[in-house]
């Protein structure tokens, strides 16, 4: 890990363990496909498991998607789909972010579903301390019934062009060539998460914004206080 990037994740994580709650922490990183969500959130969880005793649940939130069976309302593969019916919202609110929040049972799930969305997964309960940090990331975390429950917001921001690249480099190992998976980021995703931008404007609410663009030296280019919280 370089410096540049080494500075950056020490930066999020001082503001992490400077919040002061009476329930765990509950931190998103967001961002669109490919931005690097789940490797920061891994290396962010690292460092904060460095830097403190307090517990850190990391917690991907592609493991809570709706089965493909109960996704109707839309077509198969459409932007729309995956916009609004591939996350399971209600479990993620339900399952995981009310619990660890303020009155919360603490008893949480860390996962539903497998990744393809096609079998369910029972990760059992399990029960987090009061000073636990939660870091998950994911797609969409801000959309409405979920950005309540959020104690802090990364958003992770990269161009269009470098989702194609990235995810196009990344996907075409399991899709049947590069031009497949590029051609799934052009129809599906890209589109898919100009919906949730529009919609919701997820940089602009977010917490900490990094320019993840040069995976070797992010910056930070905005941090403000958290607003209040009612969840």
């Amino acid at each position: 890990m370089t410096p540049a990037r080494q500075r950056t994740l020490a930066e999020v994580a001082a503001r992490i363990l400077a919040l002061r709650l009476a329930h765990p922490a509950r931190v998103a990183i967001d961002g669109h496909s490919a931005a690097g969500k789940s490797t920061l959130a891994d290396e962010l969880a690292a460092v904060l498991r460095a830097r403190t005793a307090r517990p850190v649940i990391r917690v991907s939130i592609d493991h809570f998607k709706r089965h493909v069976d109960r996704r109707t309302r839309y077509p198969r593969g459409s932007p729309e789909s995956y916009y609004f019916e591939m996350f399971d919202v209600d479990a993620i609110r339900d399952e995981l972010l009310a619990p660890l929040g303020p009155g919360g049972s603490r008893r949480y799930r860390s996962q539903i579903m497998d990744l393809a969305g096609r079998t369910p997964v029972d990760s059992g309960v399990e029960t987090a301390a009061d000073d636990a940090i939660l870091v998950a990331d994911g797609g969409f975390p801000q959309k409405p019934a979920l950005a309540p429950y959020w104690d802090l917001v990364v958003y992770l921001h990269i161009e269009p062009a470098d989702v194609l690249r990235r995810g196009t480099r990344r996907d075409q190992a399991w899709m049947a060539s590069a031009d497949a998976a590029s051609e799934r980021y052009r129809t599906y995703y890209l589109p898919g998460e100009q919906l949730y931008l529009a919609e919701i404007g997820p940089a602009e609410r977010a917490g900490i914004v990094i320019d993840n663009r040069d995976f070797d030296a992010p910056r930070i280019v905005r941090s403000r206080p958290p607003g209040p919280r009612s969840a």
